[in-house]
């Protein structure tokens, strides 16, 4: 399904705090933890049906309020954990709404089958031999 990226990411909103772990005095004085959130639920680019798909396969990250939240704080700057945390949203958006291929049903091979039958009958006779005489 093909979206546009720039429309989607106008409706996301995006907020700052301080990092965790160590880094001396830059991590206690500035905000470079990237936070992301898209409002599944009030989306006005996604359909009904994209919607449903995002809010059933992306249910971990989703709060009951039906927001999406993902956050970075790997990198040391805010631009660039900005920058990580839209790549990642875009890249989970995207493959969330390809469609799943059918399986199609096969039958097992001849070879599969005989390999089966031999496991099945060492397995019988080892079970023979435990048994009392």
């Amino acid at each position: 399904m093909n979206l546009n990226i720039d429309k989607l990411m106008s409706e996301c909103t995006f907020s700052t705090a301080r990092s965790s772990g160590a880094g001396g005095q830059n991590v206690n004085k500035v905000e470079t933890k990237v936070t992301l959130y898209f409002d599944v639920k009030n989306s006005q680019i996604l359909t009904d049906e994209q919607k449903s798909i995002l809010s059933e396969k992306l249910k971990n990250r989703i709060t009951k309020d039906g927001v999406l939240q993902l956050s970075s704080e790997s990198e040391r700057t805010q631009m660039r954990n900005k920058k990580v945390v839209s790549d990642k949203f875009i890249n989970l958006i995207s493959k969330a709404l390809i469609p799943a291929k059918k399986r199609k049903a096969t039958k097992p091979t001849a070879a599969s089958i005989k390999k089966r039958i031999e496991d099945k009958k060492r397995q019988a006779e080892k079970k023979r031999f435990r048994r009392p005489v």
